[in-house]
């Protein structure tokens, strides 16, 4: 929109360079009212970008509050048991991280899978994907990650940069940390959250 009242008051400008020209108060006139016009449309636009961002706002309060009770139940219950650090132990969480890793990619290939309508063509593509469920573990661990995610103007998930729902839509790169802070919500279609954290978990083990 943005666009239109650029070329709407070079428009305008123009007018007003003909009305002094030829001297002809109609031009003037026609000026004015594309200058108007142009108002008019800057000011719709300023109200959306508002509305968008209240919304997002009350979003990410909602979201803090949810994940603040779910974090204080983990670490009251991670005060309670002890971690033992023997070999066997460390054979456990790698097993845990593999089954881990093997639920996520069915959970993938299940949202891929129902994607799919009965004609055998994609559901609407404009439609916004669920928010990630992702455990809380994973949402503490990538609240201080800097790993790169791609959010979409004016839309409230941030992705994994492969994502399937972005296509060719216009992405702007931010990092998880910093997109969580702004009140963006992960896609429960390429789950981020649960990718990131993995994959800092691989790092950490590397």
């Amino acid at each position: 929109m943005l666009y239109i009242v650029l070329i709407l008051v070079l428009g305008a400008l123009g007018l007003v360079v003909a009305a002094l020209i030829t001297a002809d108060s109609l031009w003037a006139w026609i000026s004015l009212g594309v200058s108007v016009v142009a108002g008019i449309l800057l000011l719709i636009d300023w109200w959306r970008r508002r509305k968008a961002a209240k919304a997002a706002a009350g979003a990410a309060a909602t979201k803090d509050a949810e994940g603040s009770d779910v974090a204080d139940a983990a670490d009251k219950a991670d005060t309670t048991d002890e971690a033992d650090t023997s070999d066997s132990d460390a054979d456990a969480d790698s097993a845990d991280s593999a089954e881990t890793d093997e639920e996520l990619d069915e959970v993938l290939a299940v949202e891929s899978t129902e994607l799919m309508g009965a004609s055998g063509e994609l559901a609407d593509p404009d439609a916004e994907p669920a928010e990630e469920q992702a455990p809380a573990e994973d949402v503490r661990a990538v609240a201080v990650l800097e790993d790169e995610v791609v959010v979409v103007d004016e839309r409230p998930r941030y992705h994994l940069t492969e994502c399937t729902w972005l296509e060719t839509r216009e992405t702007i790169p931010l990092p998880v940390r910093e997109a969580r802070e702004l009140g963006f919500s992960p896609c429960g279609r390429c789950w981020p959250d649960a990718t990131l954290a993995r994959r800092s978990r691989e790092r950490a083990e590397a």
